[in-house]
C-alpha cells in the first residue's frame, strides 16, 4: 500500500510540506490555527486541493491572524463564501471563525492554544478526538487525528524507513517522548 512517504517527495505541492512541516512539533499559534482549519476545510476533498489553496487561505483568513479571525462578522463571512481562491463551504467558513474565538477563549486558562494541547498530551487518538469535539466546531476523527499528526502529538505522519522521521525525531515530537516515557516505565 503507498504511503505519503512515497509519493510526496518530488511533488511541488506534496514534496515541501512532507519534507519540511508534516509531522514536525508546533508551537506558533498560527500555524496550528492555520493546520486544524486547513485540515477542516480538506474534509471530502483531496490534501492537494488545499495545498494549491493555501496562499488562498492565508489571504483570507489574515495570515491565520486567531485574533482578527475571532473578530470576523457575517459580512466578513458572507465575502469569504465569494472567495474564489478558498474552499467556499459555509459551515467550515463559519466553524474556522467559531475555532477562532475558542482559541481566544482558551488562552484564558492556558496562555495559548499551544499550551492548551500540550497541557493534555499525552492522549490516544479516541481521547483527542472526544477532547476536540467538546471544545471546537466541525471536528472528527479523520480531522483530528490528522491535525495532530501534522503537528507532532500522534505517531504516522512518517514511516520508520522515511527519510524524514529521523529529521523529526531529532525533534522530540510529543508521540515519541511518550513511547519513549511508557519504554522506560516497562
Amino acid at each position: 500500500m503507498s504511503s505519503y512517504c512515497d509519493k510526496a517527495p518530488g511533488h511541488q505541492f506534496h514534496g515541501p510540506y512532507h519534507d519540511t512541516e508534516y509531522g514536525y512539533p508546533v508551537t506558533d499559534e498560527s500555524v496550528l490555527f492555520e493546520r486544524l482549519t486547513l485540515e477542516i476545510f480538506q474534509a471530502g476533498l483531496s490534501w492537494l486541493i488545499i495545498l494549491k489553496k493555501r496562499e488562498g487561505f492565508k489571504i483570507a483568513f489574515e495570515n491565520f491572524n486567531i485574533d482578527r479571525v475571532a473578530g470576523f462578522d457575517a459580512d466578513d463571512i458572507e465575502r469569504l463564501i465569494k472567495d474564489a481562491s478558498i474552499i467556499r463551504n459555509r459551515r467550515k467558513i463559519e466553524a474556522t471563525v467559531e475555532n477562532a474565538r475558542k482559541i481566544v477563549f482558551i488562552r484564558e486558562s492556558h496562555g495559548s492554544f499551544a499550551n492548551w494541547i500540550e497541557a493534555h498530551a499525552p492522549k490516544n487518538k479516541g481521547e483527542w478526538v472526544k477532547l476536540f469535539r467538546q471544545n471546537f466546531k466541525f471536528v472528527g476523527g479523520e480531522i483530528v487525528g490528522e491535525f495532530l499528526m501534522s503537528i507532532g502529538y500522534l505517531p504516522g505522519a512518517h514511516r520508520e524507513n522515511c527519510p524524514i522521521f529521523e529529521k523529526i525525531a531529532t525533534h522530540n515530537p510529543s508521540w515519541l517522548a511518550a513511547s519513549e516515557g511508557i519504554k522506560e516505565a516497562c
